[in-house]
């Protein structure tokens, strides 16, 4: 009797541990609906040009299903086990990048080397610059505390992240906008004084509003590309340049005007029949409008503010601030990649060639979506509940 009113006392005393279930299954159901809508925008690719109308889901499908496994194990390991391999992740950052760029091991695709090959394997280094950099910020941060707010502090984080930003920007200027999208918030979330933060935010504001006229004096002094200059006076005019890079973005313009409000039915698009160029990538928002109309896709952007509420939730009950500001960074690059690929499909920003999470098509992007998925359930399983 004594030994089981011990057993007993013991049970009562082990802390009750939070899971987020509603974050989980709202990764679900977004992996599964772009699963479904990935073969609905690419079936007519696929059956052309390898004579199965589902390659790309099942790909998709395959890839989705492992990296969730690697989600799991990775939410059930404690978050500050993550911590110890920051510097590393840094690290393999600079080589992989550097690798692609620099190395017969970089895969030259559309002018730029943006892929890595490691024998059999092929990926995107900067999905590992992400989660990378988001680690490495969370522990800098935490160990810094109060004093993240001196200037020196704060300096430091931007140290630590300019240089990456800088090579990714060099490469993939989407991303390296999502990168620093990522910093801008961590620190604006850990730091006290937020003028410099609200400054910083107009004058990206003034910038993108003259960029027409910058544009022009950056293409003579080096600094930007004849393309980038190319998206930037489609974004203007895209009737002008229809020729040229304002083919893709009025067709996706068309398959959004054409949805209405409950658009024409799954699979009945015909805009993703060769006219939206890659439409199960970048485009594939304009193809959600197109078959699901303006009530499908208010609805997927409700999931993902749903999403973001439950980061929030989660960051506000973390156990310490490594973990707080780990669900800051991923929160940060979710959103900001979600603004970025609805803002370039209905031509509000210049094309910058940004995936939609869970969503678009891509192996390397998937994977590492999930294992920052990981941490964030991780960061939630160490939340302990009162009795």
């Amino acid at each position: 009797m004594a030994e089981a009113a011990v057993a007993k006392a013991a049970k009562k005393k082990k802390p009750h541990r939070f899971y987020d279930y509603s974050l989980m299954f709202t990764i679900i159901f977004l992996t599964v609906f772009g699963l479904i809508m990935i073969y609905s925008a690419s079936s007519y690719k696929a059956q052309l040009d390898y004579g199965n109308p589902a390659y790309f889901m099942l790909r998709q499908g395959a890839i989705a299903g492992c990296s969730f496994i690697a989600m799991y194990v990775v939410s059930k390991l404690d978050y500050h086990w993550f911590a110890r391999f920051a510097m590393l992740g840094y690290a393999l950052s600079y080589l992989t990048l550097l690798l692609t760029v620099f190395s017969p091991l970089g895969v030259d695709s559309h002018g730029k080397k943006r892929w890595l090959r490691l024998g059999p394997v092929q990926f995107q280094p900067t999905e590992l610059v992400k989660i990378s950099l988001i680690l490495l910020l969370a522990v800098v941060i935490a160990k810094l505390g109060a004093r993240i707010n001196q200037m020196r502090a704060a300096g430091l984080v931007i140290a630590l992240a300019l240089p990456l930003a800088l090579l990714v920007t060099a490469n993939n200027l989407s991303s390296g906008i999502i990168i620093c999208g990522i910093v801008f918030v961590m620190l604006f979330v850990a730091c006290k004084i937020r003028w410099p933060f609200f400054l910083c935010v107009g004058a990206g504001v003034g910038l993108l509003a003259a960029a027409p006229h910058i544009g022009h004096i950056l293409v003579n002094l080096h600094i930007l590309q004849d393309y980038q200059l190319t998206r930037i006076n489609v974004w203007v005019n895209p009737i002008q340049y229809a020729r040229s890079g304002g083919y893709q973005v009025l067709q996706g313009l068309y398959a959004i005007g054409s949805g209405g409000l409950f658009g024409k039915g799954l699979g009945e698009s015909l805009q993703k029949l060769g006219f939206v160029p890659e439409a199960q990538n970048d485009m594939i928002f304009s193809i959600i409008c197109e078959e699901l109309g303006l009530f499908g896709a208010i609805s997927l952007i409700l999931v993902f503010m749903f999403m973001i509420y439950r980061f929030m939730v989660i960051a506000d009950n973390a156990p310490d601030l490594l973990g707080s500001m780990l669900v800051i960074g991923v929160m940060a690059h979710i959103a900001i990649q979600v603004i970025l690929n609805i803002a370039v499909v209905t031509n509000t920003i210049p094309n910058t060639g940004v995936t939609l999470p869970f969503i678009s098509y891509g192996g390397t992007s998937v994977l590492f979506l999930m294992l920052e998925m990981g941490m964030v359930l991780s960061v939630s399983n160490q939340i302990r509940l009162e009795q």
